[in-house]
């Protein structure tokens, strides 16, 4: 369903909130996006819809990520349809979802047809690991700047911190999959947050 165009933000760690024209510029914006998504494709999405198109605060982006995480298929897919639908509507979560699909499809088939002829080259493979580390880097970086969203949560930035120490332990060293880690941890903290506020 759409909603107002700038809707009061949470946090006010963004001047203005803007909104896209229409499905046509969600379903361009959400094309540059996916095609910049290689590895790395929380730092480029927080970098596109907070800081650049200002669609989002950090805050929210946050919220609606987490959401996007718990629902089953790819966490920006997730993101992008519930974006398109909430200024546009059904048009508008098509409209990014096709611009999340249409592009980097072909882009990808294209690219597996040479990864098959190529995939045995050494320098292939040394090329795809340091790609990963970078992927790593993005990743690392993009948490930095988020960190910053929690100064004004209910919970407070010590409990933060505590909740975000006990899922990277789940997914570093216990290796719990992701599935478990988000309704636990994430219901852990819906319910402490929704008791902070209640009256």
């Amino acid at each position: 369903m759409a909603t107002d165009a700038n809707p009061p933000s949470p946090s006010g760690d963004a001047p203005q909130r803007l909104q896209p024209r229409s499905p046509g510029d969600l379903f361009w914006s959400f094309t540059w996006l996916a095609l910049q998504g290689f590895g790395g494709v929380l730092a480029v999405v927080q970098r596109e819809l907070v800081e650049k198109k200002r669609w989002m605060t950090n805050a929210e982006f946050l919220e609606d990520w987490a959401v996007a995480q718990i629902m089953p298929g790819p966490n920006v897919v997730n993101l992008s349809i519930m974006i398109g639908d909430r200024y546009f509507g059904l048009r508008g979560a098509l409209a990014a979802l096709a611009g999340m699909l249409t592009f980097p499809l072909m882009l990808v088939l294209a690219l597996a047809v040479v990864y098959a002829e190529f995939a045995s080259h050494p320098a292939v493979a040394g090329a795809l690991r340091g790609m990963g580390a970078v992927a790593a880097g993005l990743i690392a970086g993009v948490g930095i700047k988020l960190f910053a969203s929690i100064q004004n949560h209910p919970l407070g930035r010590p409990m933060c911190m505590a909740l975000a120490g006990l899922a990277l332990a789940a997914m570093a060293w216990l290796r719990l999959p992701l599935f478990w880690i988000l309704p636990v941890l994430g219901g852990v903290a819906c319910v402490l947050t929704f008791r902070k506020l209640a009256p």
